[in-house]
């Protein structure tokens, strides 16, 4: 029979642990059939499951590294496996894997507790657990602070939508957003987003502050709140407001778009996208004067919204060209990624409005950001307790990987 066996050591984390143990190991010409190693605190965890060739036999690895675990003084604790119990194992490597992600201004335990319990409730078994964000110091949280851990669970959730339903109700009650995704080749492999602009990429809606300048801001501003609900077609809703800001004077635009407050995390995310050799793209129901801003302004690649006709120097109030709706916008990140050659699983698309739900719902990661009830309930994910730049734990990067 073979001989199997886990080894797991625990201690102060030093250089030459692992070389020490896979040096005995070695000796006997074992085989490794799994091995993992974290170090929290400067503790170091690390756990070998070996298969030691019979003509060796284990009890000499055995006394070796208990001795070698002595001279390092770390715990060591040894663990008989049986063919059975391997050949088990083996087999659960075709689970489906999924990735959930908390994401919050500080994580709490009570907040890890809810989610391991919602998991453990819908047979999924959590395998691995990373801090994705940075160390923080004792007394530097803040309201801008970010914190972020992401869990591996392998297994089927029986009912998907209850799973969905019960993060979105933890994440309303504990202030944290909670992802979960399938664990595939394009999580890490995404290579565009495409941004709404109005509440999403700005903390405003340009065609209000527009309103507010005509002397039109609440009527405006009750067509907009109405539309993004979902409660009023946007093109219905758009072609209304447009009529409103007849006469607009154009010197108004300059100081509107400049007034602009840019979104939390917004700069830093498109431009951490861009050194990762990202796409990026603006997709909005809003106007390209105040799109073109922002491509200039943050560095974006493509811009693709309405006009405002403007003759004499005065907002005309009609609309012109394509208005870009709901169903644009999912024309138009399809068209993108094409050019782009680009899978649609490998696309992000980011909103916060009912007109976005079309494109949020093609992309590979369609993300509902600050958004309104029925987006958040429609979206694949959302994330409304931190800035823009929360994306990117969604795609697997860590803080300290901001160098790169």
């Amino acid at each position: 029979m073979k001989e199997i066996l886990l080894i797991n050591m625990s201690g102060a984390d030093k250089p030459g642990v692992t070389s020490a143990i896979t040096s005995i190991l070695a000796e006997c010409e074992a085989n490794i059939l799994d091995i993992g190693q974290a170090v929290i605190h400067d503790n170091l965890s690390l756990g070998v499951l070996v298969e030691i060739p019979v003509k060796h036999g284990s009890s000499p690895v055995l006394k070796d590294v208990l001795f070698k675990a002595h001279e390092l003084d770390m715990s060591v604790r040894f663990q008989p496996i049986s063919e059975e119990s391997y050949t088990h194992w083996v087999a659960q490597q075709g689970k489906e894997r999924h990735i959930v992600t908390l994401l919050a201004r500080r994580i709490t335990a009570s907040q890890i507790s809810a989610v391991t319990s919602i998991a453990a409730k819908h047979s999924l078994n959590i395998d691995k657990i990373n801090r994705l964000s940075g160390r923080v110091e004792l007394g530097a949280l803040s309201d801008d602070s970010k914190a972020c851990v992401e869990f591996s669970a392998r297994g089927t959730a029986l009912n998907l939508t209850a799973l969905r339903s019960d993060f979105m109700e933890l994440s309303v009650s504990l202030d944290a957003d909670v992802a979960f995704q399938e664990d595939n080749v394009y999580r890490r492999n995404r290579r565009l987003v495409c941004f709404d602009m109005d509440s999403t990429l700005i903390e405003a809606e340009v065609i209000d502050e527009l309103a507010k300048a005509a002397g039109v801001g609440d009527q405006v501003i009750e067509i907009t709140e109405a539309a993004m609900r979902g409660e009023l077609d946007f093109n219905e809703s758009f072609t209304r407001r447009m009529a409103l800001l007849k006469g607009l004077d154009e010197s108004v635009l300059q100081g509107v778009a400049e007034s602009l407050k840019i979104t939390e995390g917004a700069a830093h995310l498109i431009s951490t996208l861009k050194n990762l050799g990202y796409k990026t793209a603006i997709l909005s129901g809003g106007f390209n004067y105040f799109g073109r801003y922002l491509q200039e302004k943050l560095g974006i690649d493509y811009v693709y919204a309405n006009e405002l006709p403007i003759v004499d120097g005065k907002v005309t109030g009609e609309v012109s060209g394509i208005i870009v709706d709901g169903a644009r916008k999912a024309e138009l990140l399809r068209e993108i990624a094409e050019q782009e050659g680009i899978n649609l699983e490998q696309v992000i698309a980011v909103g916060d409005g009912a007109n976005d739900l079309p494109m949020l719902s093609i992309a590979g990661l369609g993300i509902a950001f600050r958004a309104k009830p029925l987006v958040k309930a429609e979206a694949k994910q959302s994330i409304s307790n931190l800035g823009l730049d929360a994306i990117l734990y969604l795609i697997g990067f860590r803080d300290r990987d901001a160098s790169l």
